[in-house]
């Protein structure tokens, strides 16, 4: 799937960015329930590993709250201390109709908070009837099926419209069982639940099952258009396997309000936003849920008695509750200076508050309530300036400065037990981090230039200078406690370790250079191959250093967040060209992505964590009439260039093969794949530890240098209906 490079973009910004339209997405609707995973063909792009509709897009090594990435104009924010519900979550891939994505040097006016780039995730936009048209209806209906892990799902979706008035629904639902590897990847089949054991090629907490609900209404009078968005959504279970515990439910309602005018002197943007989460944690159906010295091995007990009783202990599972609600602003607008120069301006307002806390269980957990995040306050103010400018036939540049003031505040914490002989150090530690100032104020600075040449109809170059900042979120501020079992519940990295805050954390400055060529016939259809390399210095990288005296090799420890120096290069490589063109058997195309990037903290002289090995992509398609055949190749070197202080998995090299296919009706689509063509077994370079089954509570519980492995062969099959 060849992607679209620059196009039309919602600020008709196109400098560095890459473009995918509906017709890019259609081809992976059938094979991914994951939103995230629509991006597999941007260069650059991977993929930290989570729940099935949860995975973290990195950009060039950067990562989750590094990215900035916007949902039909608005910035959400994960509301779990394991950030089992981000941003590209709360959309299913059948709702999307539009993804940007910018790598690196970002515009300002796209920017913000982040030093890794931007992705914008939009939905269809409103539709209405034509000039004398009554009225207008539209429909689809899909569904699709997955045999690895009996997945299944369906979306519906429907529009009426008159010319000034439009109307739509969108929903969808997708579930899935746990999948299996291309081979027996672990050695025990144990998950600490009496009588419940999982294959050795079974991964388990792989679960998963969404429920999504969208209403949209639009109006339009003349050259103005206002639309409101009404989203619910719901996950009843999502389970992770790199993460000691799984998300038992998340129900987010959004509201959405956006104008757009067009006015003589340019164009007037306005949104306004709220976004409201409640989220639950505890262990799934593969992880032990019974502890105490009365449960055993793991055997239900009754009643529930806390540390120090002389009868014994008894916990019920570990129940963990986080609400957030994001309310967000920006108004912006495009102002045509002149033939040649456009100015954009523009001012965003976003204030984010969370509450994190784990209820009393038994055993150790409790009597009390242990408060995580107690009254969390992030509030950023952002203003921005943007120049383009066509300063020659073949010469455009555009430069940019936006400032953020970000505000972060919290108030006092307290653990399960708060007098006599507590667990974990929770006095001290409570006690400590309630005598610190926790109102936090980071002033920041984006600065971006870029320039494109195009000296030919054939030839592109672009050259990009950026300083990018971005504060640390609640979590890597504000968690507390170094107790061990407390830990290892705050991890959003997948790494099985556990990690503790640090209020003295400084914001992130990233400054990078890139340069791309770019390659083509003069259509941009039959060849073309562009080049990327890039560089970026992050001051005061947000890394992590041991929490404790020592952090022994080939076991899973308690780290702290920490500011130190670190170092990103590497190059993006991609291309397509037509191979043949026959009127018996139509085009046959060949793509391809190469991408490298190398990771290093300029401190200690570790390797950064989850960066992706050096890693290709071949596809050779053919497209005849309505049909379209793949075959896809994936090839992935070794992961050997690890992280030292978090005892990072390494990952041996692999090659998957996938074939696709798709018939196109005039009303009917039919898509069939073969993901995993040979049932290769392997494990995921950015999927993290393997901790989805057994007594995941405990930081020795489960065993150490199982990497999570990727899904072993799936047959799959999706149709769509439009009506």
């Amino acid at each position: 799937m060849p992607v679209v490079v620059v196009g039309s973009q919602p600020t008709d910004v196109d400098l560095n960015s890459v473009t995918l339209e509906a017709a890019d997405l259609l081809l992976m609707r059938a094979a991914t329930s994951d939103t995230a995973t629509l991006l597999r063909d941007v260069p650059g792009l991977s993929f930290y590993g989570a729940g099935g509709v949860s995975s973290l897009p990195s950009i060039r090594g950067l990562a989750d709250d590094r990215l900035r990435i916007k949902v039909d104009g608005m910035d959400l924010i994960a509301a779990c201390p394991n950030h089992m519900n981000p941003a590209l979550s709360y959309i299913d891939p059948t709702r999307v109709d539009r993804i940007t994505v910018y790598a690196g040097i970002t515009p300002v006016s796209v920017g913000g908070d982040s030093i890794g780039g931007t992705i914008l995730v939009e939905s269809a936009a409103p539709e209405f009837a034509k000039s004398g048209q009554s009225s207008m209806t539209k429909g689809e209906f899909g569904t699709f099926y997955r045999s690895n892990g009996n997945a299944m799902g369906a979306n519906l979706s429907a529009t009426l419209a008159g010319e000034n008035l439009s109307v739509s629904y969108a929903g969808s639902t997708a579930q899935s069982d746990n999948y299996t590897a291309g081979d027996n990847f672990k050695t025990t089949t144990a998950t600490g639940r009496i009588g419940h054991t999982l294959p050795l090629d079974e991964v388990g907490s792989t679960a998963y099952k969404s429920i999504n609900h969208a209403l949209g209404f639009a109006l339009r009078n003349d050259k103005h258009v206002f639309d409101l968005k009404l989203a619910h959504q719901n996950i009843p279970n999502e389970n992770f396997p790199n993460q000691r515990m799984d998300m038992t439910d998340n129900t987010s309602n959004l509201v959405n309000l956006g104008y757009t005018g067009e006015y003589q002197w340019g164009t007037l943007k306005a949104r306004i936003y709220h976004e409201k989460t409640e989220h639950e944690m505890d262990f799934g159906d593969d992880k032990r849920f019974w502890y105490g010295s009365n449960s055993g091995a793991g055997a239900p007990c009754s009643p529930i008695r806390f540390h120090g009783d002389p009868l014994g202990t008894c916990a019920a599972g570990m129940p963990m509750y986080t609400e957030g609600k994001t309310t967000g602003a920006s108004v912006n607008a495009e102002v045509p200076l002149s033939a040649r120069d456009t100015l954009r301006v523009g001012t965003e307002f976003q204030a984010y508050r969370l509450d994190d806390w784990w209820a009393a269980s038994g055993g150790g957990m409790g009597p009390g309530t242990f408060w995580n995040i107690n009254n969390g306050e992030r509030d950023r103010y952002a203003v921005f300036g943007e120049w383009e400018a066509k300063i020659h036939p073949q010469w455009t540049s555009l430069v940019g400065v936006r400032h953020e003031t970000v505000r972060m505040d919290t108030g006092d914490v307290m653990g399960y037990c708060t007098s006599g002989m507590c667990m974990g150090n929770q006095l001290v530690d409570s006690a400590n981090f309630n005598n610190q100032d926790h109102d936090i104020t980071d002033r920041n600075w984006d600065l971006t230039a870029l320039a494109r040449y195009e000296p030919a109809a054939t030839q592109t170059y672009e050259l990009g200078v950026a300083q990018k900042s971005r504060s640390p979120n609640l979590y890597e501020r504000y968690t507390w406690s170094t107790w061990t079992m407390a830990a290892v519940m705050n991890n959003f990295v997948g790494d099985g370790n556990g990690y503790v805050g640090n209020l003295d954390l400084k914001p992130e400055v990233a400054r990078t250079l890139s340069f791309a060529a770019n390659w083509h016939d003069a259509g941009k259809k039959s060849w073309g191959v562009r080049v990327a390399p890039y560089y970026t210095h992050v001051k005061d990288y947000i890394d992590a250093t041991c929490n404790n005296t020592s952090c022994p090799d080939d076991q899973f420890n308690v780290l702290k967040y920490v500011n130190q120096s670190a170092r990103l290069l590497g190059v993006d490589l991609s291309g397509h060209f037509l191979a043949a063109r026959s009127a018996a058997y139509g085009d046959f195309t060949v793509s391809g992505i190469v991408n490298y990037t190398r990771g290093e903290n300029r401190d200690t002289g570790d390797n950064l964590y989850n960066i992706m090995p050096l890693n290709a992509k071949l596809m050779l398609t053919q497209k005849r009439g309505r049909l379209t055949n793949t075959l896809e190749g994936r090839f992935v070197a070794a992961k050997n260039d690890v992280s030292d202080i978090r005892n990072e998995i390494e990952t041996a090299g692999y090659s998957l093969f996938s074939l696709r296919s798709s018939y196109e009706w005039k009303q009917v689509r039919l898509d069939l794949g073969i993901d995993n063509l040979f049932d290769t077994g392997y494990a995921l370079p950015l999927g993290g530890a393997y901790v989805g089954q057994g007594t995941t509570m405990s930081i020795t519980g489960v065993h150490w240098g199982i990497a999570v492995p990727g899904p072993g062969r799936s047959f799959y099959a999706g149709v769509n209906v439009q009506f």
